[in-house]
């Protein structure tokens, strides 16, 4: 073997490539019971058996003429790597499938087999003789559920070329007839209405008036505005009690005390990947998504907005092409993601006792906002080809795993880039330009930002903080409630100006790393593109909305009475027309 040692793992989507990535590397590469979890290559160097590693784990592929994006990234990466190792991982279920692809692959190549998900394979009644295996493909064969690495050591010296082999005599697979449950969640009439029915529990248990979601928000609260903030009081310098209260306690409190309800979000879309529910949600709702010019994989990156949007624009390299990824990337941004949660309660509370019917309203919004953005860019029905993802009972070590990693990432983000930022507006909002402690009207943010009171003018807000608060969005979301927090304690107007200044939240551009995240899909000249208009638009949608709740709709609803009444009575006209015309054929017929 050479002192440094490359090896590619290659396998169907959803074989367990990144669990085994995950192994080898001790790294935290995510992933998932679902078609398109990993969306590029993957390196991390390790050492095995004293030797230096590189591994990489590919998106999944099923040939090397296959058509989604992803599985070309996956085919252009082995045509450039051609002396590295394969390790093909495959299901013990999907084996006779997946021998076209190993033989394609390692071509030319050491390749070792590696086969995942044996004991389930063996539940259901399969039988595999691995061994034997092994002697007629001509390359070694693991198990990725045994001491895989110490195995891997003894085996890639006598890895080769994989050869076409028959598997009668040691091969026999499970019964592939339908379980009772794949059938009940493979109809569209138990399974969508069963999953709306989990998605407003979840919501209900995360934002309704005293329940769990709720109960442990104003816990956080307490422990940020009550407890640390009586020691805060105590502080004699006026500046430094300034900075440590309002600065640091009561900005980064009104960010965290929301990280209860984003933590519940996450566990229910992370139980939902999981489950194998999400590719039977994906197969049911292809036919709503093809005629808004996606196809049901659109599934994955949507769901996955509700938690990262710069994550979901990545997951649209799963679909089939440019035109359809960009569709599904201009309809991202409409969809809430768990930053601007904070945003929608802190201005919810603001006027509801009950937030949850608000906040559920613009959740909902959003999701309509999304499909109608695609329905109008939507282009030739697309092509869907997807593998289902087997139903189990998601193991709670792994759900916990993965929840405690996006909280960890939430964290961190809330402690570095979210306090800098509250931390620098407090400064500039808190001293003027000699340094001296100041009132908020003659600080340094004051002179540099007062412009923008013109922003939100045409929506009844004319102060200029409130339109810093809206833009300090563009670095990320949780600035928003931050800032209000920081500048007034709640949001400061009525509640026409509170709905149009949510509309604008829900549809302006995403933060910067999602803005990052489209560039590297599509070209920072596209990203920054769909970030400008779609901010203009969401400035222009916030107008509206203003101006329909201060009555606007009645208004429009009198101009529009007489050419609504015209087309009534012409529609009419051309109907009696028509019976006529028809009786009078059957007479002289």
């Amino acid at each position: 073997m050479d002192d440094k040692i490359e090896l590619l793992l290659v396998g169907n989507p959803n074989a367990g490539k990144s669990t085994l990535f995950n192994r080898l590397t001790r790294g935290h590469a995510k992933v998932g019971n679902w078609h398109g979890v990993t969306v590029g290559a993957l390196e991390k160097e390790t050492k095995l058996g004293g030797k230096r590693v590189k591994v990489v784990d590919l998106p999944g592929i099923y040939a090397l003429d296959s058509m989604s994006m992803e599985e070309k990234f996956t085919r252009d990466y082995l045509a450039a790597h051609p002396r590295a190792g394969v390790l093909f991982v495959a299901e013990c279920t999907g084996l006779k499938r997946a021998f076209p692809l190993l033989c394609a692959v390692s071509k030319g190549r050491r390749a070792v087999l590696i086969l995942t998900k044996r004991e389930r394979f063996r539940r259901a009644g399969g039988k595999l003789d691995r061994e034997e295996l092994s002697a007629r493909l001509g390359i070694p064969v693991l198990s990725a559920e045994e001491h895989i690495v110490p195995r891997l050591i003894e085996a890639l010296p006598s890895a080769g070329e994989a050869k076409n082999a028959d598997l009668d005599g040691i091969y026999l697979l499970p019964d592939g007839a339908l379980t009772r449950a794949d059938r009940l969640f493979l109809n569209s009439l138990f399974c969508i209405p069963f999953f709306l029915l989990l998605l407003t529990a979840a919501f209900f248990l995360t934002f309704a008036p005293n329940c769990a979601g709720d109960l442990m928000k104003r816990g956080v609260e307490y422990f940020f505005g009550d407890f640390l903030g009586a020691f805060a009081g105590k502080i004699p310098s006026p500046a430094v009690r300034s900075l440590v209260r309002d600065g640091i306690l009561n900005s980064l409190g009104s960010v965290l005390c929301f990280l209860p309800q984003i933590a519940l979000l996450f566990l229910f879309l992370i139980t939902l990947e999981e489950s194998g529910l999400l590719s039977r949600l994906a197969y049911l709702t292809d036919g709503l998504f093809s005629r808004v010019g996606l196809n049901g994989r659109a599934v994955f990156s949507l769901l996955m907005g509700f938690g990262c949007t710069a994550a979901a624009v990545l997951t649209t390299r799963g679909l089939d092409d440019k035109r359809m990824q960009r569709r599904a990337i201009l309809c991202l941004p409409y969809i809430p993601c768990s930053a601007k949660l904070p945003v929608f309660l802190t201005i919810a509370s603001s006027f509801f006792e009950n937030p949850f019917p608000a906040v559920l309203l613009l959740y909902a919004a959003g999701v309509c906002l999304s499909l109608l953005a695609a329905r109008l860019l939507r282009g030739e029905r697309p092509f869907f080809l997807m593998e289902l993802a087997p139903l189990q009972v998601p193991n709670p070590l792994f759900v916990l795993k993965g929840l405690f990693f996006q909280l960890k990432q939430f964290i961190i983000k809330t402690a570095t880039v979210i306090l800098a930022f509250l931390m620098l507006s407090w400064a500039l909002s808190s001293f003027d330009f000699t340094f001296h402690l100041c009132t908020v009207e003659e600080s340094m943010l004051a002179v540099l930002c007062g412009g923008l009171k013109w922003l939100f003018a045409p929506a009844g807000m004319t102060d200029w903080r409130i339109a810093y608060a809206a833009l300090s969005g563009l670095v990320a979301k949780e600035n928003v409630a931050g800032a209000i927090e920081l500048f007034f304690g709640r949001f400061p107007y009525s509640a026409a100006s509170g709905a149009a200044f949510s509309v604008f939240l829900l549809t302006c551009s995403p933060c910067i790393s999602s803005i990052a995240a489209t560039a590297r899909e599509l070209g920072w000249g596209r990203a920054l593109l769909y970030a400008a208009l779609q901010t203009l638009s969401a400035l222009l949608l916030s107008y509206l909305t203003y101006f329909l709740w201060m009555g606007g709709a009645v208004y429009c609803l009198i101009a529009a009475t007489p050419v609504i009444a015209f087309f009534l009575v012409r529609t009419t006209l051309e109907t009696v027309h028509r019976k006529r015309k028809d009786h009078a054929q059957k007479v002289h017929g």
